[in-house]
């Protein structure tokens, strides 16, 4: 069973899993084009434990922690637990706040790139070349000498941290306390008052993340392999999930082709673009793109750990000081940030080169 997830028929057949599950969830309740956004569900989650106060998008999703969950549970049963720290902690940390500046100005993760453009979104097309012209300046600077540091062995409680706190997010969501200060704080309408059933969600979650942890799943790390040695195995994972939320929107009638009214989207080119060229960067400098730093997370990986802190931080900041976008198009800081971000990651890819 292993050995049959690292090979491109197992890994497209996750991809295409995620899909179906993707477009399903959709069809169930959650945001249209939105069936699984790492990015964006992050963002609600952020929102609901109260770090931002936009209110529509508040709510603690249970496929984010079914991703933590998943992944912890594939590597046990594996014993590809690991758990491990590296270097530069607080690097990792920017880059993860700034790879969620970008995918919120966007509006989407690579996964949902993908999804988008499955359900007919054109926008997403920007975003894609964004994302890959993103990942190529990183890999310039990885070919360069770019590295963060090697991870070392580590205590095993470290790795558990990422699935502590997925539990408690679990135990948040089942329990709903009432508090003076108002929290929970869950969206009652826009976005994150849309949701499909908690269990539904759980259940697609741990799935994905049990699955998507044995085949290293990951869609910045499709296109470095393919830009870098020319290796499609993770590529075949990327097009399956595209094809099979394809299919299933046709199928289900969710695909709507077009740039305007797409759902939770906006057709400021430029902005679409640009968001996902520093997420691309970003990205390429972390080593993994959201889902996959949540699954890493999940085995173990302390660093991904910290990338994933980063992107609360910067899902807070984001919507605290006016920087996501929206429908209606960029928010009045957007410019000033995705160029610090920008400059940030170049310096960051300049200046941590090792000779080689």
């Amino acid at each position: 069973m292993k050995t049959f997830f690292t090979t491109g028929k197992g890994i497209c057949i996750v991809g295409i899993g995620i899909g179906i599950t993707a477009a399903l969830l959709q069809k169930l309740g959650n945001p249209p084009n939105m069936g699984v956004c790492v990015a964006c569900f992050v963002r609600d989650i952020t929102g609901a434990l109260g770090f931002h106060r936009a209110g529509v998008v508040q709510y603690i999703r249970p496929e984010i922690i079914g991703f933590v969950l998943g992944a912890f549970a594939s590597a046990l049963i594996s014993k590809e637990y690991r758990p491990r720290t590296g270097s530069a902690p607080i690097v990792r940390f920017l880059l993860g706040f700034f790879a969620m500046i970008g995918a919120l100005v966007f509006l989407g993760c690579p996964w949902r790139a993908l999804l988008r453009l499955a359900g007919g979104d054109g926008n997403a097309l920007l975003g894609l070349a964004g994302l890959v012209l993103g990942i190529g300046i990183g890999l310039y600077f990885i070919k360069s000498g770019f590295n963060l540091g090697r991870s070392q062995k580590t205590y095993f409680s470290v790795g558990l941290v990422m699935p502590v706190i997925a539990v408690g997010l679990l135990l948040l969501l089942i329990t709903r306390p009432e508090l003076k200060t108002g929290a929970l704080f869950l969206s009652t309408k826009g976005p994150g008052a849309l949701h499909a059933p908690l269990l539904i969600s759980l259940a697609a979650g741990l799935l994905i993340g049990f699955f998507a942890q044995k085949t290293r799943f990951c869609t910045m790390g499709a296109v470095r392999d393919a830009m870098l040695i020319r290796d499609f195995h993770l590529m075949k994972g990327v097009i399956g999930l595209l094809a099979g939320a394809f299919l299933t929107n046709l199928i289900v009638q969710q695909f709507n082709p077009g740039f305007t009214g797409q759902p939770a989207a906006h057709s400021v080119h430029f902005w679409n673009f640009a968001g996902m060229l520093l997420a691309g960067l970003a990205f390429a400098l972390a080593g993994g793109c959201p889902g996959r730093q949540l699954f890493m997370s999940g085995e173990g990986d302390g660093d991904a750990a910290v990338f994933v802190c980063g992107m609360v931080a910067g899902a807070a900041f984001a919507h605290n000081f006016a920087i996501a976008a929206s429908p209606k198009g960029i928010g009045p800081l957007t410019p000033l940030f995705v160029g610090i971000g920008l400059v940030t990651c170049v310096v960051i890819g300049f200046t941590m080169r090792k000779k080689i």
